[in-house]
């Protein structure tokens, strides 16, 4: 199942693209380059992108003539029809294009003129910036930790889901977990859309079929939060043009299908220093440093009130229940995958490789905020110190509830009803977002949980309508 336009060839800019970003670093462009670049490549179209409050994707197009004005000024745009940004009279806002975010789109590429796109920073016309914008937020807390030292590295493993079309969850196949053809038809999908993301420089690991049917999963390589921020929204609109070309549907709906697993995004982690990770103590029994412990303590002793910002639908409530390899239990392993928060076996010799994986978060959270408070719940638990309690790595899903509790393990928020009272309370979570992304976030949270609530459903008509 081909493109139905063909993608240009990109194993050399493939390849140049691995040399320009280095390991693990995203490349340095400035105006001048990128002013170039649009000159030289026939750009006919620049797309500036940044989101609303939820992470929904916004988008409005400039021509090349515009583009220096763009990055000297920005772009005024009225903000007041934004999810989460201003009223209506306080509409008037800039957005900013960075230009180390600039790429060419390879699914608007036609030979002669090509479009690219950059994300922006969303900023008052004083030039200050916009305490209503996700990135705005997510770089704020960057800085936090850089002014102690530190940099955040993250590597998310985003699932999602084919079906033939948006109307329905009819799926492509019935394969499982690392199943390949005749099984897994999708295969050409994952394959053309690595190279699409390859094309635009976000490095790839692996891509395999996931264990629900017509589920499958394509792993970034980890790089600074804020790049991987930006590339997690990338990933996420590629993947449905990619699908959109071959004539089907990806969704990244977290439970789409009941009784088959849903679609996570665990998030590795790890803070450097120095260059070094500051998660890693070769002496130590877990290999993990003390500041590694007291992130992971942090993220355990706030997860509750963080569980709306990572899996922020009433959906999300839905894959977050015992029995689907969802991580709702409050506890640490190494090997166990029933637990929250995993510490992948320490290789020799891999020490950069010391990380955690937070493994609650689904792929359709605005991941700004996600990191951000992921961020933010692991810089406390280091500040104040927080000790780590013993790993889990008995099953939790197979002990009685009495069990658990006698170990101590408790439960993420069962519903998003649950999570946003957790959330409202939340001092840390205020603190992380601000008082305006907060307050518009538990607003709009508050709705929908209202509306979803008041739903008659087609499982309370089939129940009780005949009997009562």
């Amino acid at each position: 199942m081909g493109l139905a336009r063909e993608l240009p060839d990109i194993s050399c800019l493939i390849a140049f693209k691995k040399r320009e970003m280095g390991e693990n670093t995203m490349s340095t462009k400035n105006s001048e380059y990128i002013l170039k670049e649009v000159r030289d490549k026939n750009i006919e179209f620049i797309r500036l992108w940044f989101t609303d409050v939820l992470g929904f994707l916004k988008s409005f197009s400039i021509s090349p003539r515009e583009l220096e004005l763009a990055f000297e000024e920005g772009m005024g745009f009225d903000g007041s029809s934004i999810e989460g940004f201003a009223r209506i009279e306080e509409s008037d806002m800039v957005a900013k294009p960075d230009p180390n975010t600039f790429t060419i789109l390879p699914w608007r590429a036609s030979g002669n003129e090509n479009v690219a796109r950059m994300f922006c920073d969303i900023v008052k016309p004083d030039g200050t910036p916009y305490e209503g914008d996700p990135r705005w937020a997510l770089k704020r807390n960057l800085k936090k930790a850089a002014d102690l030292g530190y940099i955040m590295n993250v590597g998310p493993e985003l699932e999602f889901f084919y079906f033939k079309d948006s109307g329905g969850t009819e799926i492509l196949d019935r394969g499982g977990y690392f199943d390949l053809t005749p099984l897994d038809v999708a295969s050409d999908l994952r394959r053309d859309t690595i190279r699409t993301l390859e094309f635009m420089g976000i490095p790839v690991e692996y891509s395999h079929h996931e264990v629900a049917p017509s589920q499958h999963e394509i792993d970034l390589r980890y790089t600074e939060a804020l790049a991987m921020a930006d590339a997690a929204m990338t990933y996420r609109l590629t993947v449905k043009e990619v699908a959109m070309q071959h004539g089907v549907y990806a969704t990244f709906m977290p439970k789409p299908i009941f009784g088959e697993n849903g679609s996570g995004m665990h998030v590795h982690q790890s803070l450097f220093k120095d260059g070094s990770n500051a998660f890693f103590d070769e002496k130590d029994e877990y290999f993990l440093s003390k500041e590694g412990k007291s992130y992971i303590a942090g993220l355990l002793k706030h997860a509750k009130e963080l569980s709306s910002v990572v899996a922020q639908w009433v959906n999300s409530y839905k894959r977050l229940v015992p029995g689907y390899e969802a991580p709702v239990y409050i506890s640490w392993a190494r090997r166990n995958r029933s637990a929250l928060i995993r510490v992948p076996m320490y290789k020799p010799g891999k020490a950069n490789a010391t990380r955690m994986e937070f493994r609650c978060p689904d792929p359709a959270c605005n991941p700004y905020l996600a990191f951000a408070v992921m961020l933010a719940a692991g810089m406390k638990g280091m500040e104040e110190g927080y000790a780590l309690p013993d790993p889990v790595e008995e099953d939790i899903f197979k002990m009685t509830e009495k069990e658990r509790d006698a170990r101590g393990i408790e439960s993420l928020p069962g519903s998003l009803g649950q999570a946003i009272h957790m959330t409202e309370r939340s001092e840390l979570v205020r603190e992380t977002l601000g008082d305006h992304i907060f307050n518009k976030f538990i607003e709009n949270k508050k709705l929908e949980w209202d509306q979803y609530r008041m739903h008659v459903s087609n499982y309370e008509l089939c129940k009780y309508l005949p009997v009562l």
